[in-house]
């Protein structure tokens, strides 16, 4: 059981938001978090769910230089929304799948120490994302909790998630189980409401032209008409 600090003394003390340091290490690195965490954040929009990219997780109340700031992080059953960092106390959750986007100089921070952390921690996931395949084999490895331990992850899956992750490139791409259809990331969105206006546009286009043909048609149909009865013939007898 968490103890919980007095309010007053809690109070007084200070739990940053930042501290100065860059986001990534590289332009692959910060474009694979911020594509992570956006294509989450609209996988989960619905849910009760939260997605936090590089913000401060307090795990230790009190002791505000416990901290760790995982690249995305991914929390089931508390509100929606951002915030400026995150505190397991107050919300009462620890994150359920974190991904970092490691690379060899944070080799050693991501493969020991976090995983040791997240694992104590109970996070049911840890994936590392190697975006410049610079020491993970195949570029992306995964761990999943099995009673305390962290067992690597054999099927590319991420169970909490329901996802298949598969690596594309520089980026994760994310797979919906029961659909196989892919969670698209920001540019294939803007390309596919592209082409979706495109469609629709020509649809639009179709259906004027057909109503063009139809008034043409009617317009023929009357005036031969008119040129039936000037030849006094009732083009209603006509079959």
């Amino acid at each position: 059981m968490t103890a919980t600090l007095p309010v007053s003394v809690e109070s007084e003390i200070f739990y940053p938001s930042a501290d100065g340091q860059p986001v990534a290490e590289t332009y692959e690195h910060l474009y694979a978090l911020l594509t992570t965490l956006e294509v989450l954040k609209q996988y989960l929009a619905n849910r009760q769910a939260t997605v936090l990219g590089n913000q401060f997780l307090y795990y230790a109340q009190g002791f505000p230089k416990l901290r760790v700031a995982p690249d995305v992080m991914v929390i089931f059953d508390v509100a929606p929304g951002g915030r400026d960092n995150y505190k397991v106390w107050e919300e009462g959750q620890v994150p359920t799948v974190i991904f970092e986007m490691t690379s060899f100089g944070t080799k050693g921070q991501d493969e020991i120490f976090k995983k040791t952390l997240y694992e104590q921690l109970g996070v049911k996931e840890y994936w590392l994302f190697d975006p410049k395949s610079e020491w993970v084999e195949q570029q992306l490895r995964g761990y999943r909790l099995r009673g305390e331990i962290y067992e690597p992850i054999q099927d590319g899956r991420s169970e909490p998630l329901q996802l298949r992750l598969v690596v594309e490139e520089r980026l994760i791409g994310f797979y919906q189980e029961d659909t196989g259809e892919k969670l698209l990331i920001p540019g294939e969105l803007a390309q596919a409401l592209r082409q979706e206006v495109l469609a629709r546009q020509q649809a639009e286009e179709l259906v004027e032209q057909e109503r063009q043909r139809a008034e043409q048609a009617e317009l023929q149909i009357e005036q031969l008409k008119a040129r039936l009865r000037s030849l006094n013939v009732d083009p209603d007898t006509i079959e």
